[in-house]
């Protein structure tokens, strides 16, 4: 589903027995800090990659940003008692930020540094720590993609931009979710690849480094009605064969068992043309009450834009948006509730369930709604979720 997304903006000792909503985020995180103040950091166990792991993401700890640069970030630090509690539920999970055209080039390197740097030092600095990120960098992109091409100097501007990130990153474990809305790729003028070109340089920048995995941005099952030709298409362009894999769902509300099906008949689609071994992450940030875009337009469009569709109201409620499963590698576990089937395909092909997508956003870009975040929280059904 073609949607449009505007610019963001530029952006003691334990003192609470944790709350029924706040519980340890599994598989990903072996901890659950909850500050005495707002100074305070969270903290992580290190944690090793087991040498036979394939999964570039799986079996360390993944960094926690905590600073302004991240919209939810202020609001939980700010907050006291049973809200800074529930809030903590999503300041403190391991999230992707993103980074985009308002960072100009000449500060995007000094950007990416800080948010490596807190996000290391929430784990002690232990240099097997995984950062996550979004890219969402391209100039023109959404609706206006469609109707004109970037003129040469955007072209130029994005690789510097691209190459001062890429400086930035050195050799730190990132895992880099790159430019949501990728389907608008396929909209270009003209039939032209001039996006895609842009993006398969980067891709390949930024694989170039020795602990980056990228993920290219493929939609979502429904954007593409379960059809993986779209994706297929997108990503061959867009230079998936130098990447680890795709993403989806970082802007829909679609279930994560029908991503995992798609996502393997993309693998199987790109196996076909000699494009193997790879892999791909699911965002589940908003999906907690799974639901189409054809089934919110058929309910009326509740909430208005897709990107601000309705926030649960009650735990019972369906098709609507709360959080989904918690940021982590273990894919397959049985918690999550997934069918047998699906739970064998993830096994084999999803590295992680992450949270690139940003719901608890006004319109998923600023300000934060701090009456949205809370209703995700209390309607999620995994705030129960115990760690283990």
């Amino acid at each position: 589903m073609l949607r449009s997304r505007s610019r963001a903006p530029r952006g003691s000792r334990l003192v609470l027995a944790v709350l029924s909503l706040l519980v340890l985020l599994p598989g990903c995180l072996a901890f659950l800090p909850v500050f005495a103040n707002a100074t305070e950091r969270p903290t992580a166990p290190t944690a090793r990659r087991t040498p036979a792991d394939e999964n570039p993401l799986a079996n360390r700890p993944w960094g926690v940003y905590s600073g302004n640069a991240e919209m939810a970030w202020a609001p939980y630090a700010g907050a006291t008692g049973p809200e800074r509690d529930q809030l903590a539920r999503i300041a403190l999970a391991p999230k992707a930020k993103w980074f985009g055209d308002w960072i100009p080039d000449a500060e995007i390197g000094t950007k990416v540094q800080e948010y490596i740097a807190s996000s290391l030092a929430s784990t002690g600095n232990d240099p097997e720590t995984l950062v996550q990120m979004t890219i969402f960098r391209m100039q023109p992109w959404e609706h206006a993609a469609c109707s004109r091409l970037p003129t040469a100097a955007e072209s130029a501007s994005y690789q510097t931009w691209i190459d001062r990130f890429v400086a930035a990153v050195g050799q730190t474990h990132v895992a880099i979710m790159m430019q949501p809305d990728g389907p608008f790729a396929l909209c270009a003028p003209r039939k032209s690849t001039a996006y895609s070109e842009q993006l398969a340089i980067a891709v390949a920048k930024l694989e170039s480094l020795p602990n980056a995995s990228v993920y290219l941005e493929a939609g979502a099952a429904d954007w593409h009605r379960m059809k993986p030709a779209p994706a297929v298409q997108l990503l061959v362009d867009a230079g998936v064969a130098q990447a680890r894999g795709f993403v989806l769902n970082v802007t829909h509300y679609d279930s994560t068992k029908r991503q995992i099906r798609y996502g393997a008949k993309v693998v199987a689609e790109l196996e076909k043309l000699g494009i193997t071994g790879k892999r791909f992450v699911v965002d589940t940030a908003s999906n907690g009450r799974a639901f189409t875009g054809e089934k919110w337009r058929k309910a009326g469009k509740p909430g208005g834009r897709f990107d601000n569709a309705a926030a649960c109201t009650s735990p019972a409620q369906a098709s609507c948006v709360t959080l989904g499963i918690p940021p982590t590698w273990r894919t397959d576990d049985p918690r999550w509730g997934l069918p047998a089937a699906r739970r064998q395909e993830a096994a084999q092909l999803v590295d992680a369930f992450v949270w690139a997508g940003r719901p608890w956003l006004r319109n998923a870009t600023a300000p934060f709604d701090r009456a949205r975040a809370l209703a995700m929280v209390a309607t999620s059904p995994y705030a129960a979720v115990p760690f283990g």
